[in-house]
């Protein structure tokens, strides 16, 4: 399910290969494995415990989504980042985020708001911890966000889309964890603001905090430097 896929234990029904996608698609969103790096067959054989035939389709899969590039010959590697890809991705980001967002608003019912509440509590708390200093918590918030802002536009009844803003959603947030630099303040605040929002059902008003939120969130990563050109 797109709301657990972070999860690095086996859920119902899962097979083997199901569980080592999802820990090396995590791996890589997360930066354990770097822009650039080889992915070779043998090491990554005995780290996720799965043959290589069936790493060779986990890293085609992979090679969709455009976490992993396939070098011909020469094998797979963790894809480059840049900051006009960063510049890319936010862009649909929002272009798919914000359509989700208005039909959501439009069809939630009084389920779909108590999940808006719930994923912003356990969204708030991280980034409570986070503002008091606690930088440990980054990647617990990576899991935070997501659940948030996915729960905002979960009732959108539109499943092909919200698998692929799934996809491009990870690629965002796997620039936040190249770089590890939490924006702050006003990122809880525009949470704080977006479920209220959805809460008051003003979709217009939601879409100018959506958008302002990501392209702030764009210029912080960038601000740090650590993002190539």
């Amino acid at each position: 399910m797109l709301h657990r896929k972070f999860d690095e234990f086996g859920q119902d029904g899962e097979t083997v290969g199901d569980i080592a996608f999802r820990r090396i698609r995590t791996d890589i969103i997360h930066g354990r494995l770097k822009p650039g790096q080889k992915l070779r067959l043998e090491v990554l054989k005995e780290k996720y415990g799965v043959s290589v035939s069936t790493l060779r389709e986990i890293l085609s899969k992979l090679t969709v989504e455009e976490f992993v590039s396939a070098e011909g010959q020469r094998g797979f590697e963790v894809t480059q980042v840049s900051q006009a890809g960063l510049r890319d991705v936010a862009d649909l980001r929002l272009l798919l985020e914000t359509y989700a967002l208005r039909k959501s608003f439009a069809e939630g019912d009084l389920e779909w708001e108590g999940a808006v509440v719930s994923a912003h509590y356990k969204l708030a708390q991280v980034e409570k911890n986070l503002i008091g200093g606690d930088q440990s918590q980054v990647e617990r918030w990576v899991g935070q966000d997501w659940g948030f802002h996915h729960a905002t536009i979960s009732a959108c009844a539109a499943p092909a889309l919200m698998t692929t803003h799934s996809s491009v959603f990870d690629r965002f947030l796997r620039y936040h964890m190249l770089v590890l630099d939490f924006r702050g303040k006003p990122a809880a605040e525009e949470h704080e603001r977006l479920r209220d929002l959805a809460l008051a059902r003003d979709a217009d008003r939601a879409v100018d905090v959506l958008t302002a939120h990501v392209q702030s969130g764009v210029e912080h990563i960038l601000g740090t430097g650590k993002i190539p050109a």
